[in-house]
């Protein structure tokens, strides 16, 4: 019988004051002209398909007409104001094409089309309820990951920009049949990676339809990238499991494609890799992250029993004391990079301090 990794549903935790600073420093915390309860007032709907006639669980939504034109607008103000300076000189050339909400899952998003009427270019965004695990996940994202990501929160509501990639279970269906040999052997290369970087900075719940797989054409070869884009599991589960995607039924393809193309000692050696970039990044962004640990040592986002289990299955995981004295998630976290930082300095015997 498998083991069942995740507890019931996350409850969404409040952004506190400490945050709302950090983000005002880092520019994430900024004036919008729209609220998440703003698009709650929907009249009407329809199901959304996708192209093989398969009910998406997300719904086109409609406004009364006397509040349709001013949510365009919010919407298209919104959008200059995540991808550029928020200045209104392209808003004639943008138009709403759809706005979409989903009705499973934690954050309940709203996703909205954007497209350019001179060129037919359209992006998404959404739009979300602000929870503070979600706020963390993305900033750990944005600084230890090989991806930046942009995002914005003003008071309760969170807007995230769209996340280029197809999701890894539409992946396994409609595209791993055509992977090559050699990159089936290249993506096994990336899961190992992925794999540590999620166990490394605590994001849970990395099942196949949490990430997309993102192909890059080299000159002589492809290259594949996994990247997160549900960020509701940071440091909030007890069981470690939760943290490496290798655990979960969904991701079960993967981990029979890593382990038909690569040996151990490669596997070996890819982890090495990826914890020792997550040295470097936190070495290089080293004041941002003193801040956000801060904010999240002070933060209540997940309970004591689930701090305890953790803490203990990450003591029995590396045999470090300090886990032993951890209160929070965020000291959890701390002791954690700091065993990772500390492992790659003793390593890597050619750094130069």
């Amino acid at each position: 019988m498998e083991e069942k990794l995740m507890s019931k549903k996350k409850p969404a935790y409040p952004i506190n004051q400490r945050l709302y600073d950090y983000l005002t420093e880092y520019h994430r915390n900024i004036k919008i002209p729209v609220f998440y309860d703003d698009l709650l007032r929907f009249v009407g709907a329809v199901e959304v398909y996708d192209k093989n006639g398969e009910d998406t669980l997300w719904i086109r939504v409609y406004y009364a007409e006397h509040e349709r034109e001013e949510i365009d607008l919010s919407l298209k103000r919104m959008y200059l104001i995540l991808h550029g300076d928020g200045s209104e000189d392209s808003l004639p050339f943008l138009t709403v094409d759809g706005i979409d909400y989903c009705t499973f899952g934690n954050s309940k998003p709203f996703r909205v089309k954007i497209r350019n009427i001179l060129n037919d270019n359209h992006t998404y965004l959404y739009i979300k309820k602000a929870d503070a695990s979600r706020v963390y996940g993305l900033e750990l994202e944005h600084i230890l990951s090989p991806n930046n990501i942009n995002f914005l929160v003003y008071k309760d509501t969170l807007i995230e920009e769209h996340v280029l990639g197809v999701p890894g279970d539409q992946f396994l269906i409609e595209n791993m049949d055509m992977v090559s040999v050699r990159g089936k052997k290249r993506l096994s290369k990336e899961f190992v990676k992925f794999n540590e970087r999620c166990m490394i900075r605590l994001l849970g719940d990395m099942r196949s339809y949490n990430y997309v797989i993102v192909a890059s054409y080299d000159f002589d070869q492809v290259e594949y990238r996994i990247r997160a884009m549900d960020f509701d599991q940071q440091c909030f589960e007890g069981n470690l499991k939760v943290y490496y995607p290798q655990f979960f039924k969904e991701n079960y393809p993967f981990v029979k494609m890593v382990s038909e193309n690569l040996q151990e000692e490669s596997i070996e050696q890819y982890k090495k890799e990826e914890r020792s970039a997550i040295a470097r990044r936190l070495k290089g962004s080293q004041d941002r992250i003193n801040a956000l640990m801060e904010c999240m040592i002070n933060d209540e986002i997940s309970t004591p029993e689930k701090i305890h289990q953790l803490k203990m299955d990450l003591h029995n995981y590396t045999k470090d004391k300090n886990f032993k004295a951890c209160k929070s998630m965020g000291e959890i976290l701390e002791v954690a990079f700091s065993f990772v930082t500390r492992n790659y300095e003793n390593v890597n015997t050619y750094i130069i301090n």
